[in-house]
């Protein structure tokens, strides 16, 4: 009995590590394989590899660098869920026979801002390359061409985007949370659709049932609201206004007029922001927004499912309009003067807020009494933030009390005021 027992032991101890081992070059190989495909868009690196009995994989230490992107998305945790140590298996020999449920669990996701966040080869290409007039773009400057950026965001004190993701796949629909920790948050609940990562766009037409869309803004969209009103040197209404009308622009460049319904939701969302849900047909050319005749009176029997703040929003829909190029006005012929020009490499004064987004970079402090120190920043903590400089072949770092200074630069490219 004590010699079968002990059978059975070492027999559970070879099986589980001939399983830990398995799983650990299963998902490198298939790692190995998405690196090689995204290849041509960026490098993924997959961090450290773990796996559980239970029929979970864990990513930890993972990373994508874009090559459009000057910094990485950090991915601190990733967990799949197969259900069971069989799935998981199955799932890593053939991805292709995913089990009907599963879940994907994603932690730490970070990606640091910085005031240039494109390379200058995308900036150069993408600068002249649209099509058709934008319909998003909130104007951040006195000249309306100057958008939002990631500049923007860090003179408001967003120093980098973080938070998580999960996505659940059952056999009936698909579920997704993309929650951040200052943006806002994204939720989709599609029927019907089913992952299919050996060929990701089936994903788009895996069913033909709406896309439940909910995004909320965190507060965020009041914050912008004020920045930009200030930044363009107009009230906030007059802000809207002007957003309002690139909106509007956008789709009357391609044949569309929004109903007054459509324009004042827009609005709202832009000066107090909120939670809007809609629902989206991804295989429809105004994503499931209904679009009347020219003629077509508005009796309230073909609107939008959409809500704002839990309330539904009745007749937003779009007209069938004559596409209208809008008119490029004299300024535009004009070279746009960038704020954040990636070619000038100079002193540039920040918020002390932003001192942890700069952390190893040259910076430059001027004290309360007139003094100037100049280094590497070494450390930023709530009460005071360390200046390296190189002294006899080595570093020292000196500690500045945060109440002592008066001025913070930054020796970088971007935002040329």
């Amino acid at each position: 009995m004590k010699r079968l027992l002990t059978t059975l032991i070492l027999a559970a101890l070879i099986g589980f590590a001939v399983f830990k081992a398995g799983v650990w070059w299963l998902a490198d190989q298939r790692m190995a394989e998405a690196r090689q495909a995204l290849g041509v868009s960026g490098v993924l690196e997959r961090g450290k590899i773990g796996s559980g009995v239970e029929g979970r994989l864990v990513f930890t230490g993972a990373s994508w660098q874009g090559f459009e992107l000057t910094q990485p998305l950090v991915i601190g945790r990733a967990e799949f869920e197969a259900g069971s140590p069989v799935a998981l298996l199955q799932a890593l020999v053939d991805p292709a026979q995913l089990p009907a449920s599963w879940s994907l669990q994603a932690e730490g996701l970070a990606l640091v801002l910085e005031a240039t966040m494109f390379r200058n080869w995308v900036t150069e290409d993408g600068a002249g390359g649209r099509e058709q007039a934008v319909l998003f773009a909130l104007p951040c400057a006195p000249d309306p061409r100057q958008h939002l950026g990631s500049g923007d965001l860090l003179r408001m004190g967003i120093t980098r985007l973080s938070g998580e993701l999960v996505l659940k796949q059952t056999p009936e629909r698909l579920h997704l949370e993309l929650n951040s920790a200052n943006t806002g948050s994204l939720e989709l609940d599609w029927p019907g659709a089913r992952i299919n990562l050996v060929s990701p766009e089936a994903t788009l037409t895996s069913s033909p049932q709406p896309l439940d869309v909910t995004i909320r803004d965190g507060g965020l969209m009041r914050r912008v609201a004020a920045y930009c009103a200030r930044e363009s040197g107009l009230g906030i209404s007059q802000w809207a206004g002007r957003a309002l009308e690139t909106f509007e622009t956008g789709l009357n460049a391609r044949g569309w007029r929004p109903s007054e319904q459509l324009l004042a939701l827009y609005q709202q969302w832009l000066l107090e922001g909120g939670e809007i849900t809609a629902s989206v047909q991804l295989n429809s050319e105004a994503l499931g927004i209904p679009v009347r005749a020219e003629d077509e009176p508005a009796d309230g029997t073909l609107a939008w499912a959409v809500e704002y703040n839990g309330a539904k929003v009745p007749d937003v829909f779009l007209r069938k309009v004559e596409p209208v190029v809008p008119e490029i006005p004299k300024e535009a012929l004009e070279p746009l003067v960038p704020r954040e020009n990636p070619e000038v490499v100079s002193w540039h004064a920040e918020d002390l807020e932003t001192a942890p987004a700069w952390v190893g970079r040259k910076v430059r402090v001027t004290l309360s009494n007139g003094n100037l120190v100049q280094g590497r920043l070494a450390s930023v903590s709530e009460q005071e933030l360390e200046v390296a400089r190189e002294v006899a072949g080595g570093e020292v770092a000196y500690p500045i009390v945060m109440r002592a200074i008066a001025g913070f630069e930054v020796w970088r490219r971007g935002q040329s005021q």
